[in-house]
């Protein structure tokens, strides 16, 4: 038997899904959450973000409580695309989008099981640990809301990040490490009906250097990508000039390191062979992040789970979350499943049985 005010959670959640945040747009749903924080207690604080990432603002929150230790729960508040004019639908106990946009499940599920989670423990009047909020912007394109979030407000050593996908208390204690790759290539245009002999093809170059490459699943690990290609200018016109963004993972940071220097090397050895020249910008977008199954954090999120009567499990991911950026700026931090599926297509979903889940489990960290 759960505590949780269902029927409240999902009417959180679906006012929340329904304000428009794609990445860079934040400043609505931002605005709303701040104001709710606000009445349900919490010292709130708006951080600002460059505005070159977005209309909005971090959001820093804080509640005093009276059992001994602090946790600060994060999740972000914006979402990929297309996440305009999301039309959720509920049926047979599943939230879906109407199939023409996303959820927003990815992270507005979240968001809306730490907040109905602190109502219940209000309502009932449970005495709760010190509870901080993190919710950011910008996380879908590259964590910049995380690493501009100012860390000086954060009073807890630890952190939970709801923001994964798969069974309810699935916790995400290793994540990799990711390079991204911008590489330019430059060729020589020639007449390609008249003279194609005097021009490079940059498509070539590409073409020779990424035949050459080791991508995809890599290993255990390790994976790499080519992710976007832009070039030409017409059919007829040798392409003088080629655009390219790649990206490698992985769980260790030697093997990232030796396949990004794989892949740079085999462009640049393409680029010399065919003649052309070669620009290539490669850039940490965040680091790996392993946490051990006995460290007291984990131990304590299990021990929560289990009162609960869920099986907690310790799982690797592929992907990265604000809780790689968080983990290296020093606040040990792992990431949990909120239930969510099919993310970043018109496909997801959410089963209302799973946010309930979660929630009883943050309720159940904060009162134990």
């Amino acid at each position: 038997m759960t505590n949780i005010n269902q029927e409240r959670l999902v009417e959180h959640f679906i006012e929340l899904v329904k304000i428009d945040s794609e990445s860079g747009n934040e400043k609505a749903v931002a605005e709303v959450l701040a104001e709710q924080l606000g009445q349900m207690g919490f010292e709130v604080t708006k951080l600002p973000v460059p505005d070159t990432i977005s209309n909005g603002f971090n959001i820093y929150a804080k509640l005093q409580g009276e059992r001994e230790g602090s946790i600060v729960f994060s999740s972000h508040m914006d979402t990929v695309t297309p996440g305009i004019g999301i039309e959720p639908i509920i049926e047979d106990g599943i939230i879906r989008s109407k199939g023409n946009t996303i959820l927003g499940g990815d992270d507005k599920s979240g968001i809306a099981a730490v907040m109905e989670a602190v109502r219940t423990i209000k309502a009932n009047g449970e005495a709760h640990k010190t509870i901080e909020v993190a919710f950011t912007v910008y996380e879908e394109l590259g964590l910049e809301g995380a690493k501009h979030f100012d860390m000086s407000k954060i009073e807890s050593n630890q952190a939970i990040v709801l923001d994964s996908g798969g069974n309810i208390g699935t916790i995400i204690t290793t994540a990799p490490g990711q390079q991204s790759l911008k590489v330019t290539i430059k060729g020589k245009p020639a007449h390609a009906g008249l003279a194609p002999e005097t021009g490079i093809n940059a498509l070539t170059v590409a073409a020779d250097a990424i035949s050459n490459m080791t991508l995809s699943r890599i290993d255990h690990e390790t994976t790499a990508n080519i992710g976007v290609v832009r070039g030409g200018q017409a059919t007829n016109i040798v392409m003088p000039e080629l655009y390219i963004e790649a990206e490698a993972r992985s769980l260790d940071d030697e093997k990232l390191a030796k396949q990004v220097a794989h892949m740079v090397s085999t462009f640049e050895a393409a680029a010399e062979k065919h003649g052309a020249e070669i620009e290539i910008e490669s850039t940490r977008s965040y680091n790996a992040y392993r946490i051990a199954d006995d460290n007291p954090h984990v131990v304590a999120i299990k021990a929560a789970f289990e009162a609960i009567g869920i099986e907690p499990m310790t799982k690797p991911t592929g992907g990265g979350s604000d809780a790689n950026v968080f983990n290296e700026k020093g606040l040990t931090t792992v990431n949990l499943s909120t239930g969510m599926s099919k993310v970043h297509t018109t496909d997801e979903f959410i089963a209302i049985a799973d946010m309930v889940s979660v929630t009883e489990f943050i309720r159940s960290y904060l009162t134990r």
